[in-house]
C-alpha cells in the first residue's frame, strides 16, 4: 500500500469530532469519562501516567476490572476482553476506528518541544468510530479548526474565578496553599521553612514516581498538612483542594535557556487554585530573590480573564518513517511538514540518541535490514527517566542494544538488574535515582519481544518501584513534615477545644502526637523537640492541658481525702509523683506554716485548684499530727495562766523540738506553782535536759527538722532512722535528741535514766556514803553501748565527782580498789557543744522580756 508520509490528516475524517476547549477547572476530563462510559468501547489518551492511572481506578469501579485496560510505557494491565483503554499519549494505539469513542486530553501540548509531535499525531489520526473528543486549552482552537475539518468546537467556562492576591511573605501564605518553585533546591528550602513554623508540607516534583506523588498528595488532601510545595508538575494532572497558589518565581530553565513563563503556563499553574465551584487566588512570594518575581498587569489580566494568545504552530514529526536504513529513518524523522500550521519538531532525545549512535561505527554498522532498523529505533525511544541528558542516556541505550540485537534479554539478567535496585536505604536524591532507574527497567520489561518471562519481570519491577516509592515517601515525610507541629498549628485557633488531648502514663498526646510529659502538674516539653518547636509546644500545652490538669487535680483531691494520694513532705515541700506541688513558708509559729501552692498549679482551672489547695491544707494538718506533743506546748504558751517565764520556756521548747538543755533554760525562774504544769504537758525535767519523751522518735524529729528549716534554721542533721541509744560521733554533727559525750552521744532519755539510777544509788547509801563516796557500776551503761569513759563523762556532767582509789603499795597484790563517786550540785555553766546542737542560749531571756 502506498504511503504519503507528508499527509497531515486522513482524507476521510469522520463526522462526530468535537473539541471541548477552555481553561482549567471546566470539567472537560469529567465530561470525556461520561461520554466514554456511554459507548460500547472507547479510549482516552492522557499526557501523564498519573492521570491515566487515576481515571483507570475510577473506571474500574464503574465498568469492572475485566472491561478496563491501562496502557502506559511502564505499566500494562490488559484484560483479554477489555473494551475501555486508558493510555498515555505515547502508548496510545492509533487504530483505524476500532473504538466507538476516542478522546485526546490536553491537546495544547502539541506545542511542547519534546513531546508535541506525539500529540499532533494523535490530533490528526486518532478517531473514534462513533465519537471523537479533543480536550484542551482555548489557545489551540484556531489550529484545531484548521487541522480537523468539520470539527465542532465547544468552549466551556471555568467553574470558579481566579483572583490575584499580590505578594506575601512565606509566613503569611494562608493554609490550603500550594507554593510553586522551579528547582529541587528551592522546593526543599521552602518545604524546610514550612516544616519549622507550619508543621511541614507535602512535596510534589516531576522526578517523583506516580506512587510517591500520590502518597504526598494524599497527605495534603487528608488535611494532615496544609501546604503543598511543588514544581510546575502541579500544573497538570493533579486535582487538589487548593485555595491559593503562590509562585516562588516566574522563570524557569526549559532545557535550553532560562526564560520567563508564558502567560498560558502561569495560568495552567495558577488554575490549580479554586476547584469546582470554589474560587481561588494566586500571587507571588516576597523575598524569593528574583528580579522577575512579580506579575505584570497584563499577565494578571490574562490569567483572571483566561485570555491568552492563540498557538500559531504545532510541532510535527513523521509518525510512520521508513526503516530501510538508519539514514532513511533519520531523514524521514527530520522531514518538514507540508502544512503551514505545523512546524518541524525540535530534536527530541530519542532522535538525538539515534543520530549519535548511528555515527558510531561499532553500532551503526551493525544495524542492517528492515527488522533491525525498526528494533533499533524502538530501543532509542526508551524514555530518559533519569533525566541525565543525551550523552549518558545514549550510553545506556547502546548497552541495551548490544543485549537486544541478538534476541531477548534473559530472565536471570533482568532479575539481577532489578534486584540491584531493590534497596530502600539512602537519602532522598539516592532514592529518586533508583526509582528513575527501575522505571527504565519497568519500561523494558513491558515490551513484548525484549524480555523472556515478560510478565514475571514486569511484576518484579513494579514491586520494586512500589517499595522504593514507599521509602521515598517516608523520607520526604520525615524531612519535611513535623506531624506534631502541623497538628498543633491547625488547632491553636478558636477551635483549640476540639483537639483530642489524652494522657498515656506520663506522656501527653495531642491528636495522637507526643508533645511532652506531665510530671505532677508540671508539663515538660519533649526533650527531642527542636529548639524552634519548644515555644509552640509550650503554647499548645497552655491551651490544651487545662482540662487534663483539672481532671488530675480532682483525682488527686479525692485521693487525698481517701488517704491514697502517696504524697510526702520533703525539705519543706509537699511532693507528689516526684514533683513539688506546694511549699511551706514560715507562719505565726513553727507548727503553723503557710502553704504556698506551686506555680505549676496556676494552670489548673480555678474551681479544681481551690478544691485541691483545700485538700492539701487538710493533708498538711494530718501530716503534722505526730507533733501533737509540741502542739500542746504551743497552745499552753498562749494561755493567760502561763505567765511570762513559763510562756518563754514553752515557746523555746516548741522551737527546739521539745529538747532543751537545762542550763540557761530558765527553769530556775519558774515558781513552784507552775513547775507541775510542765509534767502535765508531757515535759520531763532531767538532770541535764528538759525534753518531751514523745518527741524522741525519728519520724517526729525529722518532721520537726523540716519545720525548723522552713523557719530558717540551718545546720540540722536528720536523726538516724533507728535512733539507737548510743551513737558514735565520728566527723558528724550532733543530731537532735542526743547528749554529746565526746566520742559518743547518748539519747536524752537514756542519759536521764542512767543519771536517775545514780541518784537513787546515792540516796540509798545515806549521808556517810556521800562523804566517803559510793560505787556506781557501769554494767547498764555498757549494755547500752557506752564506753566507761563516756559513762564517766556523763556522770561528771550530772554533778558526780570521782574519788580515785589509792594505788597499792609495792609489797601488796590484788585488784585495784574501785572508783568511788560523790555528788555535788553542778556549777551551771555552758557546756561546749558541737555546732548545730539545739541551744537556746539567750533565747529564754529574750522571750521572757517579750511576753512580760
Amino acid at each position: 500500500m502506498a504511503y504519503d508520509r507528508h499527509a497531515s490528516a486522513r482524507s476521510d475524517t469522520p463526522t462526530g469530532v468535537k473539541a471541548v476547549l477552555g481553561p482549567t477547572n471546566t470539567g472537560k476530563t469529567h465530561l470525556a469519562i461520561e461520554r466514554l462510559c456511554a459507548h460500547s468501547s472507547g479510549m482516552i489518551g492522557f499526557p501523564l501516567r498519573l492521570l491515566a492511572r487515576e481515571v483507570y481506578d475510577r473506571l474500574v469501579k464503574i465498568k469492572g476490572e475485566k472491561s478496563v485496560a491501562l496502557i502506559t510505557g511502564e505499566e500494562r494491565i490488559e484484560p483479554k476482553d477489555a473494551r475501555y483503554l486508558l493510555c498515555t499519549m505515547e502508548a496510545m494505539p492509533v487504530m483505524e476506528r476500532s473504538m466507538a469513542f476516542v478522546a485526546i486530553d490536553e491537546v495544547q501540548l502539541a506545542a511542547d518541544r519534546e513531546r508535541g509531535h506525539v500529540f499532533t499525531d494523535r490530533l490528526l489520526h486518532a478517531r473514534g468510530r462513533e465519537e471523537t473528543m479533543i480536550l484542551g486549552s482555548s489557545t489551540a482552537e484556531p489550529l484545531v479548526r484548521a487541522l480537523v475539518p468539520g470539527v465542532e468546537v465547544v468552549t466551556r467556562p471555568r467553574f470558579s474565578t481566579l483572583t490575584h492576591a499580590g505578594a506575601r511573605k512565606l509566613s503569611r501564605v494562608p493554609p490550603r496553599s500550594a507554593i510553586v518553585a522551579f528547582s529541587a533546591e528551592q522546593v526543599y528550602a521552602i518545604a524546610e521553612m514550612l516544616r519549622r513554623f507550619r508543621g511541614g508540607a507535602a512535596v510534589v516534583m516531576g522526578a517523583l514516581s506516580p506512587q510517591t506523588r500520590n502518597a504526598q498528595v494524599a497527605l495534603y488532601q487528608s488535611g494532615e498538612v496544609d501546604y503543598l510545595v511543588a514544581t510546575d508538575a502541579i500544573g497538570m494532572g493533579l486535582n487538589l483542594d487548593v485555595e491559593h497558589v503562590a509562585f516562588a518565581g516566574l522563570s524557569k530553565y526549559d532545557g535550553r535557556r532560562h526564560r520567563r513563563l508564558t502567560t498560558a503556563e502561569m495560568a495552567q499553574i495558577a488554575g490549580r487554585a479554586g476547584r469546582h465551584q470554589k474560587d481561588g487566588s494566586f500571587g507571588t512570594l516576597t523575598g524569593s530573590g528574583g528580579h522577575d518575581s512579580d506579575f505584570e498587569p497584563d499577565e494578571i489580566y490574562a490569567i483572571e480573564e483566561h485570555r491568552f494568545p492563540p498557538l500559531t504552530k504545532l510541532f510535527w514529526r513523521e509518525p510512520e518513517p521508513r526503516f530501510d536504513s538508519l539514514a532513511t529513518l533519520i531523514a524521514d524523522l527530520e522531514t518538514p511538514p507540508n502544512r503551514s500550521e505545523l512546524a518541524p519538531a525540535p530534536e527530541a532525545i530519542d532522535l538525538a540518541v539515534l543520530k549519535r549512535l548511528a555515527d558510531e561505527a561499532e553500532i551503526g554498522d551493525t544495524v542492517r535490514g528492515l527488522g533491525q532498523v525498526r528494533r533499533f529505533w524502538d530501543v532509542c525511544r526508551l524514555p530518559d527517566f533519569r533525566q541525565q541528558g543525551v550523552e549518558t542516556h545514549s550510553r545506556f541505550v547502546a548497552r541495551l542494544w548490544q543485549d537486544l540485537r541478538q534476541g531477548e534479554l534473559g530472565a536471570d539478567f533482568v532479575a539481577a538488574q532489578i534486584a540491584q535496585l531493590d534497596r530502600t536505604g539512602g537519602d532522598i536524591d539516592t532514592l529518586q535515582g533508583r526509582i528513575a532507574a527501575i522505571r527504565s527497567w519497568a519500561y523494558i520489561a513491558q515490551r513484548p519481544d525484549w524480555v523472556l518471562a515478560r510478565d514475571e519481570m514486569a511484576a518484579r519491577a513494579r514491586a520494586v518501584e512500589a517499595r522504593l516509592s514507599d521509602a521515598l515517601h517516608g523520607k520526604l515525610t520525615e524531612r519535611f513534615i513535623n506531624r506534631r507541629t502541623a497538628v498543633l498549628m491547625k488547632k491553636l485557633g478558636p477551635d483549640a477545644g476540639l483537639l483530642s488531648v489524652r494522657l498515656e502514663d506520663e506522656e501527653v498526646l495531642v491528636e495522637g502526637e507526643h508533645i511532652g510529659s506531665l510530671r505532677g502538674f508540671t508539663f515538660q516539653v519533649d526533650p527531642g523537640a527542636r529548639l524552634s518547636d519548644r515555644k509552640l509546644l509550650l503554647a499548645a500545652a497552655e491551651r490544651h492541658l487545662a482540662r487534663l490538669l483539672a481532671t488530675r487535680a480532682d483525682a488527686l483531691a479525692e485521693a487525698i481525702h481517701a488517704g491514697t494520694a502517696g504524697m510526702t513532705l520533703e525539705a519543706g515541700a509537699i511532693v507528689w509523683d516526684g514533683q513539688r506541688i506546694a511549699s511551706l513558708l514560715p507562719g505565726r509559729s513553727l507548727l503553723s506554716p503557710t502553704l504556698l501552692p506551686d506555680r505549676a498549679l496556676d494552670a489548673v482551672p480555678a474551681p479544681s485548684r481551690k478544691a485541691l489547695v483545700a485538700a492539701l491544707e487538710g493533708w498538711l494538718a494530718q501530716a503534722l499530727a505526730p507533733l501533737g506533743a509540741l502542739a500542746r506546748l504551743d497552745e499552753a504558751s498562749r494561755s493567760p495562766d502561763a505567765g511570762p517565764d513559763l510562756r518563754a520556756l514553752l515557746i523555746t521548747l516548741v522551737e527546739c523540738g521539745g529538747l532543751v538543755p537545762r542550763e540557761d533554760s530558765g527553769l530556775d525562774r519558774l515558781d513552784k506553782a507552775r513547775r507541775p504544769m510542765l509534767a502535765r504537758l508531757g515535759v520531763k525535767v532531767g538532770a541535764l535536759d528538759l525534753f518531751v519523751p514523745a518527741m524522741l522518735r525519728p519520724e517526729r524529729l525529722a518532721l520537726w527538722c523540716q519545720l525548723a528549716m522552713v523557719r530558717g534554721r540551718s545546720g540540722l542533721d536528720l536523726p538516724d532512722l533507728a535512733m539507737p541509744p548510743v551513737l558514735a560521733m565520728q566527723d558528724r554533727r550532733l543530731p537532735p535528741g542526743y547528749r554529746s559525750l565526746g566520742k559518743q552521744a547518748l539519747r536524752l532519755d537514756m542519759a536521764d535514766k542512767l543519771l536517775r539510777e545514780a541518784h537513787e544509788l546515792r540516796s540509798g547509801n545515806g549521808s556517810a556514803a556521800q562523804r566517803a563516796g559510793f560505787i556506781i557500776k557501769p554494767a547498764r551503761a555498757v549494755s547500752m553501748g557506752l564506753t566507761t569513759a563516756s559513762f564517766a563523762r556523763l556522770l561528771r556532767l550530772g554533778g558526780f565527782q570521782p574519788i580515785m582509789p589509792r594505788a597499792l603499795a609495792a609489797d601488796m597484790q590484788g585488784p585495784p580498789a574501785p572508783v568511788r563517786w560523790r555528788w555535788r550540785p553542778p556549777q551551771r555553766r555552758a557546756e561546749p557543744r558541737p555546732a548545730g546542737a539545739p541551744r537556746p542560749d539567750g533565747a529564754f531571756a529574750l522571750l521572757a522580756d517579750m511576753v512580760r
